[in-house]
């Protein structure tokens, strides 16, 4: 068997729909080419403090001889020989789309836990993840491409807001207060997001668009609050646009009546 092998620089950001990008061409020995990788729908994975996060991968191969399988794996580190840690899969579904195409459908779990072993992760590995692809084609050549793409494994959020006092007179002081935590992946618990920039916005009764009114940064236990001046019924919310880590996230908006 030969084996063709290729390690991508420059590699996608996360992964929205993880395509053929330019730098694979078809081999010229006639080994498999990889068209197409998607991994969770093209969402980030987000993996809570205690729960088993489940996800799908697919990958699209294509060879003039027909693919056997195509895969996926997730790793992270500075190199897949050097990796530390890898979510891995059950064994490939595959279909063959034609009689040069196949894809191939992995499941995947991961869980939070401290441990340094396959499928789980712990906070200091949150952030950017490398996507490795494999192919083998029917005339027993494999292609393999360490880093094909990216996505992010992120700490999943959590976002409160509360405004009072409710009723409100108009002119009157609002008093808006939430709290930004984030899944902690070592303690199995949520916490507080320290630091980190936070928008407060504002939806009239009758209308579906927020505004943004002001920045909050959230104290070092996670928490938020300021004030603004009542001005007409609506809806009052905490946004947070997101990090590598942490995806975005708005809390459920909270309407005050205003007399």
């Amino acid at each position: 068997m030969r084996i063709r092998a290729a390690a991508m620089a420059g590699t996608t950001s996360a992964a929205l729909l993880l395509t053929a990008v330019a730098g694979v061409p078809a081999h010229a020995d006639g080994g498999p080419v990889i068209t197409k990788v998607v991994v969770n729908k093209g969402k980030n994975i987000l993996v809570g403090p205690t729960a088993v996060t489940k996800f799908s991968a697919q990958v699209t191969a294509t060879d003039p001889s027909g693919v056997i399988v195509a895969d996926a794996q997730l790793w992270y580190g500075t190199s897949r020989d050097n990796r530390t840690g890898a979510i891995s899969y059950d064994a490939p579904n595959c279909h063959a789309d034609s009689s040069t195409t196949t894809t191939c459908t992995m499941n995947f779990q991961v869980k939070a836990d401290t441990r340094d072993m396959v499928n789980v992760v712990s906070n200091a590995k949150a952030g950017t993840w490398h996507i490795y692809a494999s192919a083998f084609s029917k005339d027993r050549v494999q292609t393999t491409i360490d880093s094909y793409a990216t996505t992010k494994v992120q700490r999943r959020s959590q976002l409160t807001a509360n405004a009072a006092p409710e009723p409100v007179k108009k002119g009157k002081t609002l008093t808006v207060t939430g709290k930004l935590s984030r899944a902690n992946w070592n303690t199995h618990k949520y916490a507080g997001y320290s630091g980190q920039s936070v928008k407060l916005q504002y939806r009239p009764k009758n209308s579906t668009t927020y505004t943004t009114l002001k920045t909050v940064t959230t104290t070092s236990t996670g928490d938020l609050k300021t004030t603004v001046k009542a001005t007409a019924d609506g809806y009052y919310r905490y946004s947070f646009p997101g990090t590598t880590t942490t995806p975005a996230i708005n809390a459920a908006g909270d309407y005050v009546d205003v007399t």
